[in-house]
């Protein structure tokens, strides 16, 4: 799921080598925290939020598919 998630945000940044997912392992499912360059926090949340609940959306989907666990993306500002 992490790598998922990672491949979907570097696609989107202009720095991708500054992109950091970190995976956090959680009673009730798996947190994937996401870390970015500071310029490309807004294009990872997207207007609303709409690029950021898409992100979210996606990893449920592919965690549902895959083994039915609960994950959860959080976009993580520094």
């Amino acid at each position: 799921m992490r790598d998922l998630v990672e491949f979907l945000v570097r696609a989107l940044v202009a720095e991708p080598d500054a992109v950091r997912v970190s995976e956090i392992d959680e009673d009730d499912g798996t947190v994937l925290e996401v870390r970015v360059a500071d310029e490309d926090l807004g294009r990872v949340i997207g207007r609303d939020g709409r690029v950021a609940n898409a992100i979210r959306t996606i990893a449920k989907a592919a965690a549902t598919a895959t083994d039915g666990g609960r994950v959860m993306v959080e976009i993580v500002e520094d």
